[in-house]
């Protein structure tokens, strides 16, 4: 039998079950649809669900189970609570909503079943931006989904700055590719931090010729006065990257980036549409 069906069954929940391992402290009031939710235990949730257990219980902290389901990552849970009149837009203590919850876990199908249910996409408060916590995780599916959901790559937050330097920041490679070719901005990172100020800190090269290709200035200076390549590690062969970047832009990469200027966020698609040769597409779209 499953642990969660045989805690609480006939009376009233527990006072105290286990502890959920993604909460720092304990809980008291922990309940078994919170763990069967967290643990995407479907079957005890759902007859949890029928004996009377109500969806939008809350803990201490305010974690409801659609809060639980979405950090566990399980859309069949989420799916189910939805559907029984789960809130999809509570705030737990820390101002995160479920969608949060489901940018840490990086389910994309969970955000997508919560935008379905009314979710938004958009932070309560800026200490829980859904799209910052996916970029530092690397979630780039669900970086794709909250920005066709109507959030903006250039959302910023002043103590995380753009969703493009918490990436950066976290080595996020892919995600940091994906927010560019949405139209984010390679220069706008945290106050006078760039994007290639945090990928140069970390000495990823990967990260810092991808951020060169989309005009990411190396000659920008942070608050202490320092460009990008003098925050490169010692010896790492990235200076040799940052010495080329002294002379001027070549032509070709002025152009691609004065066309890409063209269009607006997210808009880049419609250069497929352009009457010029595949090879050129391909080119300005960095294929």
């Amino acid at each position: 039998m499953d642990a969660s069906e045989g805690s609480g069954v006939m009376g009233q929940p527990p006072e105290m079950c286990t502890s959920n391992p993604y909460m720092s402290d304990f809980v008291s009031d922990w309940s078994p649809i919170h763990d069967a939710s967290l643990h995407g235990r479907l079957l005890a949730l759902n007859k949890l669900i029928n004996q009377g257990y109500s969806v939008n219980q809350m803990t201490a902290d305010r974690m409801s189970p659609l809060h639980e389901a979405c950090l566990g990552g399980h859309p069949a849970c989420v799916s189910l609570l939805l559907k029984h009149g789960a809130q999809v837009n509570t705030l737990d203590i820390d101002w995160k909503t479920p969608i949060f919850n489901a940018c840490i876990s990086g389910n994309v199908d969970c955000v997508n079943l919560l935008l379905q249910n009314g979710a938004s996409p958009h932070p309560a408060c800026e200490v829980a931006s859904p799209i910052h916590e996916a970029c530092k995780r690397g979630h780039t599916a669900c970086v794709e989904t909250l920005s066709s959901a109507g959030v903006s790559v250039q959302q910023y937050i002043k103590h995380l700055g753009s969703p493009l330097y918490v990436a950066c920041e976290n080595q996020r490679v892919d995600t940091a590719k994906k927010l560019l070719e949405f139209g984010a901005n390679a220069n706008v990172g945290k106050d006078l931090e760039s994007p290639l100020h945090a990928a140069a800190r970390t000495g990823n090269s990967d990260l810092v010729k991808l951020l060169i290709d989309y005009d990411g200035s190396a000659q920008c200076r942070n608050a202490e006065g320092k460009r990008p390549a003098d925050l490169v590690p010692p010896h790492c062969d990235l200076k040799q990257v940052f010495l080329k970047q002294e002379g001027p832009v070549s032509l070709m990469q002025t152009c691609r980036l004065c066309i890409r200027n063209c269009f607006e966020e997210k808009q880049h698609y419609k250069i497929c549409h352009l009457q010029l040769p595949d090879t050129l597409k391909h080119f300005l779209l960095y294929r």
